[in-house]
């Protein structure tokens, strides 16, 4: 069903993880730094999780960097995408963030890392991860921030400015760590934490950036953007535009990543309060 607020066409979404899926284990790089840095913040939580649900797991990569001492005994894995997901290891299910099928009450801990980022009502899917929590669980989550990939939408702004006197939405909007935190508040967690780091990669050509974003599912999937591919003298003048401003001293193009993570706990069960 189509929704008045919708941003991003979900069934491209689909498609563009469908299509990367044979491929996506020789360009997961962010992805799988992303899981690293968030397994890294598990240990410092002093309680271990039984049940754990990995929202938008891609092909389960973050099952690799799990540390064992979070006690995880059942671990679902679930992606949007059924090529994508049928890589995962262990126990997986199709599933759609915006439409969870899990009881409530389910899960110790439900974490998702790169997926959050294409949901269409984001306070209504964590409105939903807040059901499926158990008392007392835990959320945890990293996706692209507002700083994501500024060099390259700068460039894109300006050759479609110079080329055809307008422009198109090309890559989507991120979340603001500044909202974040009152995001999970309004979904019904409480001790709601937000951060961000920035992470930087960098190129001998900006087409392979481009090349990255498609070879992990990132191609453009907003509901407003054009159909098709870019035309090549707005991609060639994107691309110089992006050598000649974004260079380092070794003539290197950068990408920023901005890795929002959001914390936040489940309120424990009224009989449970004080316990």
């Amino acid at each position: 069903m189509s929704q008045p607020y919708a941003l991003f066409d979900r069934q491209r979404v689909k498609r563009h993880r469908n299509r990367a899926a044979e491929y996506f284990a020789a360009n997961d790089f962010l992805l799988r730094e992303m899981s690293s840095r968030m397994a890294d913040r598990l240990p410092d939580i002093k309680r271990t999780f039984p049940s754990v649900l990995d929202l938008g797991a891609h092909n389960g990569l973050l099952a690799d960097y799990l540390p064992e001492e979070s006690g995880i005994e059942l671990l679902v894995q679930a992606d949007l995408s059924e090529e994508m997901i049928a890589a995962a290891p262990g126990l997986r299910v199709v599933a759609d963030e915006e439409f969870l099928p899990f009881a409530a009450h389910s899960f110790d801990l439900v974490v998702s890392v790169g997926s959050l980022h294409w949901v269409n009502d984001l306070p209504g899917a964590l409105a939903q991860i807040n059901r499926v929590v158990k008392p007392g669980g835990l959320f945890l989550a990293m996706l692209p921030g507002g700083e994501t990939l500024k060099e390259l939408r700068q460039s894109l702004e300006q050759a479609e400015l110079h080329i055809s006197g307008g422009m198109s939405p090309r890559i989507s909007p991120f979340v603001d760590v500044r909202d974040a935190g009152s995001l999970l508040q309004r979904a019904g967690f409480e001790m709601p934490v937000t951060d961000s780091e920035i992470l930087t990669i960098s190129y001998d050509n900006p087409l392979k950036l481009l090349q990255d974003m498609r070879g992990m599912g990132e191609s453009n999937a907003l509901l407003t953007s054009m159909k098709g591919f870019t035309r090549r003298p707005v991609l060639f003048s994107a691309l110089e535009y992006y050598q000649k401003h974004f260079s380092d001293a070794d003539a290197r193009m950068t990408a920023t990543f901005e890795i929002v993570t959001m914390t936040a706990w489940k309120p424990e069960a009224p009989s449970d309060a004080g316990r």
